[in-house]
């Protein structure tokens, strides 16, 4: 039998039993000396794939050399991810969730093959941050993630999520070629992460809430020094990690998750935090239940007022103090005895920061733009609103459903309507930019969830809604699919069961009436036809329309789509591939 690695062993124990492997190291410029090292895995997204990952290469070589300089012996390896944004409009979008499983289980093998002693991880955005975060809980490395950064902000404090509104109006001939080139060349203004506090950035922040970065690396601007020199000590503090025999297994406890879901209840996170965080602690052996956002959101204040639930772009976040000032803020709420990459606790590195300077650096450029911290991280005494995020229950969605009521109007959250239904986004988004929905409808757009068509986001026609003045303050919008984490408005997800598995969502008809009541937690059918029935009679109709459905052919799907659609658990529980 051939000798497997253990992580618990030290990985210079299965060096000496096969030399070629250390022929072929010295084949790629190794020494003799490097050979009696500790090894360290370096793992980048980076690519000209996006500005999210185009800057990560640099991120890698600060890393490789605070390696280097605390006597480790780095390895740099490369998966490249992709980016929702690019994947809009196109069959692409598809393919978009699946690539978590693939950027998990590719770091999950080159980290087998080699016997490593410490694992550090660099990515920015929104599929790669949660597939580092799963690799680490699968491996149980001693780990360090080092976010990529944000985007500068657009003119005017804008953000590249005024594609929408960009797209809209060219449709529709309110502006013409001149006008979109201006977004053009001011959407996306340097690498980064998207500037507002969608996905990427969300993720940034639950990797930091989570102990596996460095106290305040996420949501650093990404053209500033401050992401290189984090990336810098990266590269030494995973071997001070390995010396201290502190690995990701001890970090990403239950504990730790809870913390998380805190500071995403306090920053206004994206709702597919609520998919991600699952699928991380499972890779842990950890079972999250995603009602768990929904316990902690009723309890916890939404504090920044950060896009798209509020004003500012996600920089501003890091310039108020971060990730770090929240956490200070909700001190008393938090586990501060937990584990982190510093080798430290959660409250000693709270301490640490106060005494480091951080802040006062940071509110100096905050200061450039206007603001004080307090205008992003409210304090928490004059927070009106609880959470952002909830859990929905009703015969629509009798596993779960999710919405971000942080980002719906007080008229909205609750509302009954006529369902609008459509089996594709594109046909949603095509009725919505002619005019062909009312004023008070709520639109559905099923056979998107994981196994309808691999759970793509919905963001063009949540966009083309909020810029149509006619729709945007008065229709509800739900989905087995995703959202992205720029969506505004009563946008309901993550639906379960989702309609290829013939949730009720599957059943729905034109005209029948939903119910959406977000302080209650309920997504329900209450009429059919129009008219309000009994809950007895609409089961009774539902059970008749599930006689006489038919499951939709996928059989002509290939390839790892066919795969991930035939497999991957349900939104409510993750949505990865056992």
């Amino acid at each position: 039998m051939v000798q497997k690695y253990d992580n618990e062993q030290s990985a210079r124990a299965v060096r000496g039993i096969w030399s070629q492997s250390d022929a072929l190291r010295m084949g790629m410029g190794w020494t003799e000396e490097d050979l009696e090292k500790p090894y360290v895995l370096i793992e980048d997204v980076f690519g000209e794939s996006h500005p999210g990952s185009i800057h990560l290469d640099q991120l890698a070589k600060e890393v490789a050399y605070g390696v280097l300089e605390s006597g480790g012996r780095p390895s740099n390896f490369h998966v490249t991810d992709l980016c929702d944004g690019i994947a809009q409009g196109h069959d692409g979008m598809n393919y978009i969730l699946l690539s978590r499983q693939l950027i998990a289980d590719m770091v999950e093998v080159h980290a087998s093959v080699h016997p490593w002693d410490g694992l550090v991880l660099i990515s920015s955005c929104d599929k790669a941050v949660p597939a580092h975060l799963i690799a680490a809980g699968r491996l149980g490395l001693p780990t360090i993630v080092v976010p990529g950064g944000t985007m500068r902000p657009g003119p005017f404090m804008s953000d590249s999520g005024r594609a929408g509104e960009i797209s809209l109006k060219y449709k529709q001939h309110e502006i013409g070629d001149f006008e979109v080139m201006q977004y053009k060349k001011t959407g996306c203004p340097s690498c980064g992460a998207c500037q507002f506090l969608g996905t990427a950035n969300t993720m940034q922040a639950m990797a930091e809430a989570l102990g596996l970065a460095l106290p305040g690396s996420s949501l650093a601007a990404a053209t500033m020094i401050d992401i290189t020199q984090m990336a810098r000590q990266a590269g030494q503090m995973v071997l001070r990690l390995k010396a201290q025999g502190i690995t990701a297994d001890d970090i990403l406890t239950p504990e730790a998750f809870e913390n998380a879901i805190i500071i995403h209840a306090a920053i206004g996170g994206s709702t597919n935090a609520m998919i991600h965080l699952p699928a991380i602690a499972q890779a842990r052996g950890i079972k999250l239940d995603v009602r768990k956002f929904d316990e902690i959101n009723r309890l916890i204040p939404h504090l920044c007022d950060i896009a798209p639930s509020g004003r500012y772009p996600a920089e501003t976040l890091w310039l108020a103090g971060g990730i770090p000032a929240v956490q200070e803020a909700l001190k008393d709420l938090l586990h501060l005895d937990v584990m982190t990459v510093t080798g430290r606790t959660l409250g000693e590195n709270l301490e640490q920061m106060k005494q480091s300077g951080f802040y006062e650096r940071n509110h100096g450029f905050l200061a450039n733009y206007g603001l004080r911290p307090d205008d992003i991280i409210r304090p928490r005494a004059t927070c009106q609103e609880f959470g952002t995020v909830a859990v929905l229950s009703g015969n629509l969605a009798p596993e779960g459903a999710v919405i971000k009521y942080s980002a719906v109007r007080p008229d909205m959250m609750y509302h009954v309507g006529k369902a609008r239904v459509f089996d594709c986004e594109e046909d949603c988004q095509a009725a919505v930019v002619a005019n062909t929905i009312d004023p008070g409808d709520v639109m559905i757009i099923r056979y998107e969830g994981p196994r309808g068509s691999g759970m793509p986001e919905m963001y063009m026609t949540t966009e083309a809604i909020m810029n149509n003045p006619r729709l945007n303050t008065s229709t509800v919008l739900i989905t087995d699919g995703r959202y992205s984490g720029a969506t505004k408005g009563p946008c309901v997800g993550h639906v379960s069961p989702e309609a290829a598995a013939g949730g009720p969502i599957a059943l729905l008809e034109e005209g029948d009436l939903i119910e959406l009541d977000i302080p209650g937690r309920q997504l329900r059918i209450v009429g059919i036809a129009g008219v309000h029935r009994e809950e007895a009679a609409i089961a009774d109709e539902l059970a008749r329309r599930k006689a006489a459905w038919v499951k939709p052919d996928h059989s002509g799907r290939r390839g790892i789509f066919k795969r991930f659609t035939e497999t991957a658990t349900s939104g409510m529980d993750g949505a990865y591939m056992p």
